[in-house]
């Protein structure tokens, strides 16, 4: 008796093999190639090949050459860097930019007030402390250029202004207003140092100082254009002429302790050829401020 046939008169059939062995052929090799695990091999490939580039970098980075380039090519750059700092310096001296901007409201409206009325001014020495003069917000007489700076910008603005009232405005009219003050006084600032080289006066003015004496010019200006725009061309006359008075006094008292000798500035005698030439020099100066002022502001007001 068959006791592998069912009652339904049908053999059972064998039980099914494993998956994996139905895969492989009569002779017990596998059918199909597994790849399942192709893409990790390239991967593994690549980087390998990452690390054989960071090892060739390394070695070319701590090759002794590449360092002693790098090193020779920053201390160029250090000294290149001093050498251009120095020699701007030497004309321009950007870090005591920030003394001259060292200013308040009680500076500025003191200030204001002895560019327009300097004549009841006594005491015009500028305060030091400790062989270095005070910021320019505790001593009046310390040179500053936020009012230059501010008096060129106000300039410009009243000459537009005046421009429009006239009808005759314009972005390039414009321009021309602002470079032309511009250029006459950078004239002026290479004027008085190619005379101050001439006359070889040894002084502790620098050319920013010279700039800022230069440029308080631009308060009487402003003062005048206002006064002819609001009461006509007299007022402009006569407003400019009070305020040129008194940049040229201003400029005389100020200038006389910085180029003039100790002699001079202790109320004494001035003599000698070298001091007279210097005197010539402040009356040239302070003469200069109000040709500049008048003929910057002459054609604006009409």
């Amino acid at each position: 008796m068959d006791y592998s046939a069912t009652q339904s008169g049908f053999r059972q059939q064998p039980n099914m093999r494993l998956r994996n062995s139905s895969m492989d052929g009569p002779d017990g090799s596998q059918l199909f190639e597994d790849t399942s695990g192709a893409g990790a091999r390239p991967q593994a490939g690549y980087s390998r090949d990452q690390q054989a580039e960071g090892f060739a970098g390394q070695s070319i980075l701590s090759d002794p050459m590449s360092n002693l380039a790098m090193a020779y090519g920053s201390s160029l750059a250090s000294q290149g860097r001093e050498m251009v700092d120095k020699n701007l310096d030497r004309f321009i001296p950007i870090s005591k930019l920030k003394y001259y901007f060292a200013v308040d409201t009680v500076y500025v409206s003191k200030k204001l007030g002895l560019l327009v009325f300097p004549y009841m001014h006594q005491n015009w020495e500028v305060s030091y402390q400790q062989d270095t003069p005070v910021a320019p917000r505790f001593d009046v007489n310390a040179p500053d250029l936020y009012i230059p700076a501010m008096g060129f910008i106000t300039y410009v603005l009243v000459a537009g202004l005046a421009l429009g009232t006239q009808n005759r405005f314009s972005p390039e009219l414009l321009g021309v207003q602002a470079s032309s003050a511009l250029v006459w006084l950078i004239i002026e600032v290479l004027a008085v140092l190619l005379s101050l080289y001439l006359v070889t006066v040894n002084t502790d003015l620098t050319t920013i100082d010279l700039l800022a004496f230069s440029g308080y010019k631009y308060v009487g200006m402003i003062v005048g254009l206002v006064a002819g725009l609001l009461f006509g061309r007299p007022a402009y006359y006569l407003s400019l002429l009070w305020c040129c008075a008194a940049i040229f006094v201003f400029t005389i008292r100020t200038l006389r302790l910085k180029l003039l000798s100790e002699a001079a500035a202790e109320g004494k005698l001035v003599r000698g050829a070298r001091n007279q030439l210097r005197m010539y020099l402040t009356m040239s100066i302070a003469a200069a401020q109000p040709i500049f002022m008048y003929w910057l502001t002459y054609h604006l007001i009409r």
